[in-house]
């Protein structure tokens, strides 16, 4: 792999900004799902995303928190006041893709068009330019290193899209932890945040890991980054997260069900402590983009 590290300046802890990210997708949207809701089937789903996008909203607003929206062209298409209120509120407009569609389930050109139509669909919503993006499922790996010369291509100026773990959907452990110049793109990647004890990397960067670990692990893991490491964190939710009286799916695999609908309940809550322990940004304002 031909990455080059972005070089970091150091700065105490307490005055290090990490990165707040939001990915603006539904529950039905979610790659878990793709064999049981299919694509012409969202229209026909009850949409939650508008009413807990306002209460992420002004959760941020209550702390004074600005973030990264990466968001769906579908979401953008349907539900403009979405796209409309991100701005309006001086948050960050990044591109998610159009359909959710895995990065490395698309040819070059798929790849291209999609990330074009959509950064060209948000910037005219949204009246700002779009600079970031984020694959679903954090589709970019050694498969497919190509896209980020495509990104490069269509104006992108970071992307957030390599999860440096080993997971069974996405991953790519071997990639580096922080900040590099990818594959001699010019592109800025930003991995999600992760933690090396005991020889492994331990996610600590949110999702359904924000879920499942206690609320003092998922903190514990943001310091560490912080303070021994003195480096931005990044974290990432999505808003069905918040939502635990989203329609539950049937007839889906037993470890779907568990990860996706563990301690809905609690994330709202762990959100807001989240928000108040910790300084926050958007992330062409922390990684400088």
């Amino acid at each position: 792999m031909d990455f080059k590290p972005v070089s970091a300046e150091q700065s105490d802890s307490e005055s290090i900004k990490n990165a707040m990210t939001i990915d603006v997708e539904d529950y039905f949207q979610v790659s878990a799902f793709s064999n049981t809701i299919s694509q012409d089937q969202w229209r026909n789903q009850d949409c939650r995303v508008e009413r807990n996008m306002a209460r992420i909203l002004e959760l941020f607003d209550q702390h004074n928190v600005k973030g990264t929206f990466f968001t769906l062209g579908w979401i953008a298409q349907h539900y403009p006041n979405v796209v409309k209120q991100i701005v309006a509120q001086g948050h960050e407009l990044a591109s998610h893709g159009r359909n959710h569609v895995r990065a490395t389930d698309q040819t070059p050109q798929e790849f291209s068009d999609d990330i074009r139509a959509t950064k060209q669909l948000l910037e005219d919503l949204g009246g700002v330019e779009v600079k970031g993006y984020r694959a679903a499922s954090f589709s970019i790996d050694e498969r497919n290193l190509w896209a980020y010369d495509c990104l490069a291509e269509a104006g992108y100026r970071y992307s957030s899209s390599i999860y440096p773990v080993q997971h069974d959907h996405y991953g790519m452990p071997n990639a580096p932890r922080f900040s590099f110049y990818a594959h001699n793109s010019g592109l800025i990647e930003v991995p999600i945040s992760t933690v090396k004890l005991m020889n492994r990397l331990w996610p600590s960067g949110g999702g359904g890991y924000f879920r499942f670990f206690p609320y003092a692990v998922s903190r514990q893991l943001i310091q560490t980054v912080n303070e021994k490491e003195k480096r931005s964190a990044i974290f990432y939710l999505h808003p069905w997260e918040i939502d635990p009286e989203q329609p539950k799916q049937k007839n889906i695999p037993l470890k779907t069900r568990f990860r996706h609908y563990i301690n809905l309940q609690r994330t709202y809550g762990r959100l807001g402590k989240l928000l108040q322990d910790f300084s926050w940004d958007r992330m062409d304002q922390v990684f400088s983009v």
